[in-house]
């Protein structure tokens, strides 16, 4: 079954549709959209308050040579701010995203700064994912990126981190297709079983405690600027390409060669899952595309079939593995996340008791916003 308004369907397991058979997901969307997208008043507002006087910079932006971000680093200095370009190099760039950060940067004049994160242990991270059979294999990614922005900004006295995080094309995705973020429990969990004993020390891991640092200590704050402009990828795309050169990739969060292979070819085959419903679906319900022309879409192929089997060569050359041994970890048992350690109940603990001695103003449970 599909939903009559969104494209999403019963590939997401824990979809569940109303009488009229519009599914869960883009009804609780629409149901939140008009309290997380913001208005200019609310904008205005932040961006006095990010401006920070007497500092080489305001804010750190997170860049990965994709369009959301990029968007964002030129939205950053049309506002006056002054933001360091933060890219975490994860071993995984594309030839198209090095060039669309090294030139939206310069025509910016924006200092750029690099995180490169140490690929032995990453690699072993990956492959520990692949190994585990969970379906979330983007978490170490995610998890790291975000991570190492946090150690910027705390090792160069910087108060706010600008991501392109946003609910206009991003809002939509079943909870079955993906895994708390910040469980660095799970994580650590999945890389001990499946990847090395040794401890990922040369990784900026994201504990507990450091969130606890970053968030009440050093008052840190995460913000999804994005959500307050009124923005349309299509625009923004068109905006980038014009202004600077900017290069599309061939599919969305085409800037990794590792999130592009995982994305059109082991969720697919290994878990049955086609990621565009997700987008897709958060774009219908914004009015930036309509469900016909969504469904036209979903009938094409994800990736060009050349690009694909050039992936998935260099992936299995740069991660260590044979194509035998992927394609046995292709067919093993899939698995959840909570199969595995997970720091879940621990945070609904602190969450709880924090609200119950209304310590919130005090003690921040989310710097996000």
């Amino acid at each position: 079954m599909e939903c009559k308004r969104c494209v999403l369907d019963e590939s997401a397991k824990d979809i569940r549709f109303d009488e009229n058979g519009v599914c869960n997901y883009c009804t609780d969307y629409l149901d939140k959209r008009d309290s997380i997208l913001q208005n200019f008043e609310a904008l205005f507002s932040l961006v006095s308050r990010i401006r920070t006087p007497n500092a080489s910079y305001d804010c750190i932006v997170g860049v990965s040579g994709g369009l959301d971000s990029s968007f964002l680093l030129y939205k950053a200095k049309e506002l006056g701010l002054r933001p360091l370009a933060v890219h975490i190099d994860t071993g995984w760039n594309s030839a198209i995203s090095v060039s669309n950060i090294e030139t939206i940067t310069a025509k910016l004049q924006v200092d750029l700064h690099t995180f490169v994160l140490d690929w032995p242990q990453f690699r072993k991270m990956q492959v520990a994912y692949l190994r585990a059979g969970v379906l979330d294999l983007e978490f170490p990614t995610d998890h790291y990126y975000l991570s190492a922005l946090y150690k910027v900004a705390a090792d160069k006295g910087i108060r706010f981190i600008l991501t392109g995080n946003n609910y206009t094309s991003e809002g939509i995705m079943p909870d079955c297709w993906i895994h708390n973020k910040g469980d660095t429990r799970n994580m650590l969990d999945i890389y001990r079983k499946y990847g090395n004993t040794s401890p990922p020390d040369k990784l900026p891991t994201l504990t507990l405690f450091k969130r606890f640092y970053y968030y009440n200590i050093r008052k840190t704050e995460n913000i999804f600027l994005l959500n307050y402009l009124p923005y349309n990828r299509e625009d923004a795309k068109q905006t980038l390409i014009n202004t600077f050169g900017w290069k599309e990739y061939p599919v969305k969060h085409g800037e990794s060669v590792f999130t592009r292979f995982y994305h059109r070819y082991i969720l697919p085959k290994r878990f049955g899952v086609d990621i565009r419903r997700a987008h897709l679906s958060s774009l219908i319900c914004n009015a930036q595309l309509s469900r016909n022309e969504a469904l036209e879409l979903l009938k094409t192929e994800s990736i060009d079939a050349e690009l694909l089997q050039s992936d998935k060569e260099y992936v299995l050359k740069k991660l260590g593995l044979t194509l035998t041994e992927f394609e046995e970890l292709m067919a093993a048992p899939v698995r959840s996340h909570f199969d595995f350690r997970s720091e879940i109940p621990i945070k609904r603990a602190y969450n709880t008791f924090i609200k119950k001695l209304r310590l919130q103003s005090f003690l921040k449970i989310s710097n996000r916003h």
